[in-house]
């Protein structure tokens, strides 16, 4: 039996969506039916060719440039949005970057940065969605946290921190919105074919860790979007304040 998913109708926004799994996530709603809001932080380009190849599906896609770590930018990010496109029906928050750098070496303004783009960010657009969510008693959240969040790992201490924050938010948001009829959930990814955890950033030891994993491989990013089209549809309706771990078995709670 299959089960054709449909997000016709509704809206959803995206983080951190002009490449990687961001950009699977965005395609993937898009093809499900939903208007997708491309969020991306000065990545023009990206973002418009995302937003052509959703069009060229049939698909309503706009792109708006925002960074996610600041409250000014988020606010204006979700007035825009709500101006361009109306009500908000899904929200992923995806937007993060990671560094690989000793503990000892990681300076307040790592920390910072890393805090406000992997965890702060999450806060603040579910705190200027969420009201409208509330108004219509309806709505979704994605949170994009890791499994490093879960296991933690050597070099990797403020990324560690912030995800597993990611977490803790969602079970909290999870907990106090439910009432309003709104889900909350995260998706803990294990290691995915990106730019942002290539080689090119990363080192061979940490490549050599994260293949030590049950399925021995790196996810596509196609693959991590898959869970937030589930966790995005009403087939996950019973689903609260979970964290869902497309990882290849890193984490087996």
């Amino acid at each position: 039996m299959s089960v054709a998913i449909s997000l016709a109708g509704r809206t959803a926004l995206v983080t951190g969506a002009a490449t990687g799994i961001g950009r699977a996530i965005a395609l993937t709603l898009a093809q499900a039916g939903a208007s997708v809001v491309v969020n991306h932080l000065n990545q023009p380009q990206e973002a418009a060719t995302l937003v052509q190849a959703i069009r060229n599906g049939g698909g309503q896609a706009v792109a708006i440039n925002a960074d996610v770590s600041d409250g000014t930018a988020v606010q204006r990010l979700v007035a825009e949005a709500l101006h361009t496109v109306g009500d908000i029906h899904i929200l992923v928050n995806n937007a993060g970057i990671i560094q690989e750098k000793p503990f000892l070496e990681t300076t307040e303004a790592d920390w910072d940065r890393l805090l406000g783009t992997d965890l702060k960010s999450v806060f603040l657009m579910a705190r200027a969605v969420l009201p409208g969510m509330v108004a219509q008693r309806s709505g979704v959240v994605v949170n994009l946290a890791s499994d490093l969040g879960i296991l933690g790992r050597e070099n990797f201490a403020p990324y560690c921190a912030a995800k597993a924050g990611v977490i803790g938010l969602t079970r909290s948001l999870a907990r106090e919105f439910a009432p309003h009829g709104i889900r909350v959930n995260a998706i803990a990814p294990g290691p995915v074919n990106t730019a942002m955890v290539s080689l090119q950033n990363m080192s061979p030891e940490w490549m050599e860790k994260e293949l030590a994993i049950p399925q021995h491989r790196v996810a596509e990013p196609e693959e991590i979007a898959a869970t937030a089209l589930f966790l995005a549809s009403d087939l996950s309706r019973f689903y609260c304040g979970q964290v869902l771990g497309p990882n290849g078995g890193s984490v087996m709670p």
